[in-house]
């Protein structure tokens, strides 16, 4: 194709991606201007865009979620006279560890899963809340907007190039081709969420990430169900450890009573897992097959399932949040609290302090990187530092396994984070172990479960229900740099893992012999972008597709 004449549409700030900390920080924003040019103020008008990939906003939104509403009641004190759509306030509350056919619940919750005061949510619902109300603050928001690729004059970043629209499979123009459009900003905010795309490329650009450690990952599998009466209260939480994980995995369960007899469930399982036939999915099916998780949801009918990666490096991970006209907020910067297990608070605090930055630079008219920095010293300053550094080697102390990382973090909270002092921490495609270095051999069958499509489904199954779509007919998504690693290497040394850690059965060998062949089921994609996380050559890259593609969340 030759080079497209793309439209230029000048903006002062674009938020990429419509989650918590943009929405958060866009509306902030807006807020802080109408005050400074009501109080006498002359920044005139300034136009404040948020783009966002899914069909909607909450289209893509997922997470467990209990919220911490310590940072919705610094952006909105009166969120709940506001109609925040919280399912309940937190009731019951306990933590179990099961063994493959009992559960033992603790006699005390420790602090840090303690989430009286908290409230049960869907983030879906909680973002399509939320955005009415930006927009009714002067915020332009743009569904189907995916941020394909950041511009730049020298290395500063000056605005987004969307992604086009209406190119076949083959890469040619359709004849409802539309080329991305050219969104010009003074300050690019991106809040993409975890392992986000154009963070990806400006950190490699940048070499943001040049004094921090590796970030890594856990993958959050989750389904709705809707139970036949009132077993469970809404405002229930349980969260558990041990099965289905063996003790060198980290992760575990948790158990969310909603309104209207609606149970979230899900598993987290670490994505830095040793065992290359590790399939967080089947780890989440096998975890509900538990007695007391089967009885929990005898009778009851599964109504929607999602995935989603987790940043859990920690405070050691968090790269450089600035550069030259553009900031990292929520996920996309590591400010996630893994021992919580919890990062909508620190998404929107995220979001707010950009904008305390970004009303300054406007103010300034200078959006150089020294004047960015003013939003890194913010972090810094705030009670976000402080929460991530008590718990900064949370998941690193969990490298030596679950009754290691269980002793160490006691300490670390009976010390206030003072010791251990700093835990390294590796990236977890650099952690899988070959087949044979694993197992002792090659050939392998992990799994046995069969799903029996009433209490455990396959992935195709659960897929369908996550309202994942895509149209076939445009380029695959999912780039693999040398398909013939999958084929040849990775086939003998690590058995294909792409067809196990994907949860949503987008990677599959076909074929025999010479004709062999990796097949990208890129339709089924729910965006959770393990692929891109886990694949042990990091050949996989991640990419967004077509605006408007992907899952279709209502309640997650």
């Amino acid at each position: 194709m030759p080079p497209l004449e793309r439209e230029e549409l000048p903006f002062d700030v674009v938020f990429v991606g419509a989650g918590p900390a943009s929405l958060a920080g866009a509306l902030h924003l807006a807020n802080l201007v109408k005050l400074h040019n009501s109080s006498g103020g002359n920044l005139g008008e300034i136009e404040i865009a948020v783009i966002e990939k899914g069909a909607e906003v909450g289209a893509h939104g997922l997470s467990g979620a209990v919220m911490d509403p310590k940072g919705l009641a610094e952006l909105m004190p009166d969120f709940l006279e506001r109609g925040c759509p919280v399912e309940a306030p937190v009731g019951k509350d306990a933590v179990m560890y099961l063994t493959g056919s009992a559960k033992f619940t603790l006699p005390i919750t420790p602090p840090p899963l303690d989430n009286h005061g908290y409230y049960v949510v869907s983030l879906s619902k909680l973002l399509r809340w939320m955005a009415p109300i930006c927009e009714e603050a002067g915020v332009n928001i743009f569904p189907e907007f995916p941020g394909q690729s950041l511009l730049y004059d020298g290395d500063q970043v000056v605005g987004v190039r969307t992604g086009d629209k209406g190119i076949d499979k083959h890469g040619q123009p359709k004849e409802n081709f539309e080329p991305g459009v050219d969104l010009l900003a003074k300050v690019v905010v991106l809040g993409e969420g975890p392992r986000g795309t154009l963070t990806k490329e400006l950190t490699a650009r940048m070499n943001l990430d040049r004094r921090s450690d590796p970030q890594v990952y856990a993958l959050g599998v989750k389904e709705i169900w809707e139970l036949p009466d009132d077993r469970l209260e809404a405002g229930t939480v349980f969260h558990t450890l041990g099965f289905p994980h063996s003790g060198e995995v980290f992760g575990g369960g948790f158990l969310y009573m909603m309104k209207d007899r609606l149970l979230d469930i899900g598993l987290v399982t670490g994505l830095d897992c040793l065992d290359p036939q590790i399939d967080p999915h089947h780890e989440f099916q096998r975890f509900k097959t538990h007695p007391w998780i089967a009885g929990l949801l005898d009778g009851g009918k599964m109504i929607s399932y999602g995935a989603k990666a987790i940043p859990e490096g920690g405070y050691y991970s968090i790269p450089r949040l600035h550069s030259g006209g553009v900031l990292i907020v929520g996920d996309s910067g590591s400010l996630l609290n893994g021992q919580r297990l919890k990062g909508l608070h620190t998404a929107m605090k995220s979001g707010m302090l950009a904008a305390e930055a970004i009303f300054d630079a406007l103010v300034a008219d200078d959006y150089s990187s020294d004047a960015m920095l003013r939003y890194s010293q913010k972090v810094k300053a705030s009670w976000i530092d402080k929460e991530l550094y008590e718990v900064r080697n949370f998941h690193q102390a969990f490298e030596k396994g679950r009754m290691a990382g269980l002793v160490t973090n006691g300490i670390s909270f009976m010390t206030k984070g003072i010791f251990p002092k700093r835990l390294p921490i590796h990236a977890g495609h650099t952690r899988m172990r070959t087949l044979k270095e694993y197992y002792g051999k090659t050939d392998v069958q992990k799994y046995d479960l069969k799903f029996d499509g009433k209490l455990t489904f396959d992935k195709v199954t659960d897929v369908y229900h996550s309202g994942a779509a895509h149209d076939e007919d445009q380029p695959c998504h999912l780039k693999v740099v040398d398909t013939s690693i999958c084929v040849d290497r990775c086939t003998e040394e690590f058995g294909n893992p792409c067809e196990r850690f994907c949860p949503a059965a987008v990677y599959e060998m076909v074929g025999s012999g010479g004709d062999r062949r990796l097949q990208i089921n890129f339709s089924n994609c729910v965006h959770c972008k393990t692929c891109d996380i886990m694949d042990p050559y990091q050949i996989i890259n991640w990419t967004p597709p077509e605006g408007g593609g992907g899952p279709n969340y209502k309640r997650m």
